[in-house]
């Protein structure tokens, strides 16, 4: 399929800021420098991969954009200095400025090395090319050589118009025979104080890793899995912060995709979560949540937002998807990320990042967690979105170990 989905429409307006701006970042460290030879590999093997791709507006109304490839890439960006490992997460939150998924480019390589003789690749692209999963997928391809299938070509604009409005004339009048419910009420405002000089980032990361069967055994104890484990994690980190309501909701993200394919190929789930909750109960919720996904209110077809103009779809979705906290479990990465070429990694991520966010236009979203594991790792990478809640990276760090050591676990910092 080479036509943009709803939910790559949706990137691609927050993009163009009409909404929360969203790249998606991989992360590799190794023990000693890698060699530039073998990442100028890497990225050339990226630049003719599957992100290597823009957005190409139809000239039908009503028929979905296309992506259009493209071999034209950000330079490979090397820094000339070694960098603190201390300093890391800001480096890496500074890798995601000046991607376009509709001009392109829409990623962007980058590495670093670090003064304790190790270094840092980072692979970011825009949220509207790829979700997490994805971009796994094209770095492990990328690293491997081996291409991933091409898109298909599709239908004329002209004959994707026509099916986008039947479907949604027909899924219209459908909804309006059997009576809208009553608009669910919106969610509350963020109230956000900051002191009127404050220039500071909108938000803050940690990273952090913890041994697989240490977390495995916590999460059996508590009669739970490991994803109701990280939500609980999660939730009580908030809490901890200072969230003052008894009751929170969480966003979980749910990988779709039958076949391995660079896009956003995902949905969305929600539950509310009480301070009553455990792991366990936890574990019912989201089984639950997993067979009721996220859908446009009262039937009405989610392609509407597809055939209306950028700033009416905007305004009909403005924040879906967005609840109190983000949990992201992307899952088992593959095991051939565990080494760049011949250099082994100490630690593997993937999360998302919020290019260009200031602190004065913050979503509704206050804490996101992603989790990820590759062979006996978990690595836990966390965005706080509140910088009244949380003023420092540090700070986040601190309570990650807080609320880790309140379940048992012990986690070492990237």
């Amino acid at each position: 399929m080479n036509r943009l989905s709803v939910v790559d429409e949706m990137f691609l307006r927050a993009h163009r800021g009409m909404g929360t701006p969203i790249a998606l970042q991989g992360l590799w460290r190794t023990a000693d420098p890698v060699d530039t030879e073998l990442v100028e590999r890497i990225h050339e093997a990226l630049r003719v991969g599957p992100l290597g791709r823009r957005v190409l507006r139809a000239r039908v109304p009503g028929a979905r954009p296309r992506w259009q490839q493209t071999a034209w890439a950000h330079p490979l960006r090397i820094s000339e200095q070694p960098i603190p490992a201390a300093a890391l997460p800001d480096w890496a939150d500074a890798q995601g400025g000046d991607l376009d998924p509709a001009l392109g480019p829409g990623w962007r390589l980058s590495a670093t090395a670090l003064l304790d003789g190790g270094s840092v690749l980072s692979l970011t692209c825009s949220h509207a090319l790829a979700d997490g999963r994805a971009l796994t997928l094209a770095i492990d391809h990328a690293l491997a050589g081996t291409p991933l299938a091409a898109p298909t070509a599709g239908q004329s604009d002209w004959a994707d118009a026509r099916r986008q409005w039947a479907t949604v004339l027909g899924g219209t009048a459908r909804a309006l025979r059997r009576g809208l419910p009553a608009r669910p009420a919106p969610a509350t405002e963020r109230n956000v104080v900051l002191a009127a000089d404050y220039t500071g980032p909108a938000t803050r990361s940690a990273i952090l890793q913890v041994p697989a069967r240490e977390w495995n055994r916590v999460a059996v104890a508590h009669d739970g899995t490991a994803n109701s484990l990280f939500v609980h994690l999660i939730a009580n980190m908030l809490w901890d912060s200072g969230f003052p309501s008894p009751t929170l909701a969480a966003s979980l993200p749910v990988d779709t995709r039958d076949e391995p394919r660079v896009d956003n190929d995902m949905a969305m789930t929600e539950i509310a979560i009480t301070r009553a909750d455990t792991p366990s109960t936890l574990r019912r919720k989201a089984r639950a949540a997993y067979e009721h996904r996220m859908t446009s209110p009262g039937g009405i077809p989610e392609e509407l937002l597809q055939v209306l103009p950028d700033r009416w779809a905007h305004a009909l979705a403005k924040g879906a998807g967005e609840r109190d906290i983000l949990c992201s479990n992307i899952g088992t990465l593959p095991d051939s990320l565990l080494s760049l070429g011949p250099h082994p990694c100490t630690g593997v991520a993937a999360r998302a990042i919020h290019p260009g966010l200031r602190a004065d236009t913050l979503p509704r979203t206050r804490l996101s967690g992603y989790l990820t594991r590759i062979a006996d790792t978990y690595t836990l990478s966390l965005v706080s979105l509140d910088p009244e809640a949380i003023p420092t990276a540090a700070a986040l760090t601190g309570l990650a170990h807080k609320s880790l050591a309140e379940l048992g676990l012990d986690a070492t910092n990237w």
